[in-house]
Order: C-alpha cells, then structure tokens, then sequence
C-alpha cells in the first residue's frame, strides 16, 4: 500500500538537512545525485531504492545510506525525493509520490512524452507538492548572469547549439536516450535557456533524425526567431553548448567550453532544501518542466 501521511514542510528538525530518498542507482544517480545529497549539509542522502537491489546497495553503501526494499519503504525513510531514472519510469513513480506528499528533485524531461508530463505536472498541483528539476547549466552562476543581461538586450535573432557524442558508447548510452535521441535530453536545456534570454517561444518546427542532428527554429512572441541544433552523435572531445543573441546594438554569447559544472551542485542543493523547508518552489519547478516539455511535443508531436 502506497504512503499517504501528509508531508509537513515545516518538520520539528527544520533546522537539519533534509532527508531525502534517491530513486535510481545508474551512472547519473552515483556520480551526481548521490554525491551531491549526501555532501550536505542541506541535506542527507537517507536511502535508495532502485529495481536492480545490488546496484542501490553499490549507490548507498559510500554514504551509509540505507538500501530501501521497495519504493513504499523508501518513501517512508524519506523527507523528500530525488529521481534518477529514465523518463518512462520517473513518470511514473513522480505521480505516487506526490499522492503521497512527497516534495521532489526531478530530472527533465518529466516524462517520455507531453501526456506523462501532463500527469506529473498536475499531480503535483493537485496534491501541491514543492518540486524542482534538475535543469543543470540553470545553477551555474555564468548562467544566471547571461540571462540577466539577457533580460537586458534588445533580440533580432539567435543561434544555439547542444552537441556532443556521449550517446556513441559509454554510460550514457542508455536505451531511452538511443531511442528517443537529443531532441527529448538535450532539448529540454537549450529550448528552455531559448526561452528565457530571447523571449517567451510561441512555436517550434524541427526537422531532421533526433537520434543523429536535430534542428530546431523558434518564433518568439517579440518577434525574434530563434535557431537550436541537437545532437549527441557526433564526435566531439568534449561538449559544446552554445547560445549567441544578436541584435540592434551587437551580439551576447554564452558559451559552456570554460564552465565547471561542478558549481552547480551545491546551489542545487540548497536551494532545493530551502524550498523543502519553506514549502514554496522555485520558478524551475515541474510547472516549468511541463513547460519546456510542450515546446519539444511542438518540434516533434511524438514526444
């Protein structure tokens, strides 16, 4: 039977970290996740539950957490929870724990397509649950500042990119991200930064292979139009994420080549603590996630 107590932000220990659940025992979830819970001190990694026993107790060992025995128990050993898992499966472990009060670290995209998103989305209205995704380059603070000047330009036009090879062979090579190709994991990043520097996206059209290049063009509300090319098959050294905006009085680059991403992770952490403990999200919350998940249904109805 499902966990239904009520989830009180506003706990006897609000001073301490929160004790949060990770879902997930992949690549992803062992060497960000739940590094970055455990490291505090917002918060502490309590327990993990993933479907391969000996793959959570691998994650959890390093941390002293605990290994959950179902999805149920760890919701029970937790605050909070964090999902590491593809898409398929967050979307639908998101809705129980929702039901079940559970404030949630969500990774984009909410789901495998804009129905599943829908589902997340309102569960969490319904049920009115704090969330945040893990829209990563959003907690850097090169990021937040190229927005910032962002809100400031005057936009004609802009050209982006996302590109890498990860998908040719390694850890992240997974099924879903084979399948469904760039559009559904790195889309969500750049169409979201898109969104945000140039201004509110009314439409997308995408053409090409989301499992080899995708290519994106934007029209925004104010006019300007946007382009984004995807792909996470070509053989680059390294990745390349790339937004330049030029208009009437020159251009405005961000660029990722000299970003440590390792400067994320903390303002990730507390902040998703500080929402816990407040019981008010932040704006990249799963309204946002649902959000960003419409404009990629829009270059690709499929999806």
């Amino acid at each position: 039977m499902e966990q239904t107590v009520p989830y009180d932000p506003h706990p006897s220990n609000e001073s301490g970290p929160v004790r949060v659940g990770l879902v997930g025992a992949g690549p992803w979830a062992r060497t960000m996740h739940a590094r970055m819970l455990a490291a505090g001190p917002e918060t502490a990694l309590a327990a993990v539950w993933a479907r391969r026993p000996e793959a959570a107790r691998e994650t959890a060992e390093p941390y002293g957490a605990a290994v959950a025995a179902s999805f149920e128990e760890l919701l029970d050993r937790c605050e909070a929870v964090a999902f590491a898992v593809p898409p398929s499966v967050q979307a639908e472990l998101a809705v129980r724990a929702a039901r079940a009060g559970r404030p949630m670290l969500l990774e984009k995209p909410l789901g495998p397509d804009l129905d599943a998103a829908r589902r997340v989305a309102d569960a969490v209205a319904e049920h009115g649950v704090v969330t945040q995704l893990v829209l990563t380059k959003r907690y850097h603070p090169a990021t937040r500042e190229f927005l910032r000047r962002a809100a400031e330009f005057e936009v004609t036009g802009a050209r982006s990119c996302y590109l890498h090879g990860a998908f040719r062979a390694g850890e992240l090579a997974t099924p879903w991200r084979l399948e469904q190709g760039a559009l559904l994991d790195l889309g969500p990043h750049l169409l979201d930064l898109l969104d945000m520097s140039v201004g509110p996206i009314a439409s997308v059209r995408g053409s090409g292979d989301p499992r080899r290049w995708s290519e994106l063009t934007c029209e925004h509300t104010n006019g300007a139009v946007s382009q984004a090319s995807l792909s996470g098959s070509v053989g680059l050294e390294r990745a390349r994420t790339r937004v330049e905006l030029y208009g009437p009085t020159g251009e405005l680059t961000y660029d990722t080549a000299e970003l440590d991403h390792e400067e994320c992770w903390p303002v990730l952490r507390r902040e998703f603590a500080a929402a816990v403990r407040s019981g008010v999200a932040g704006p990249l919350d799963a309204a946002r996630g649902l959000r960003v998940q419409e404009l990629i249904a829009m270059a690709h109805p499929r999806t």
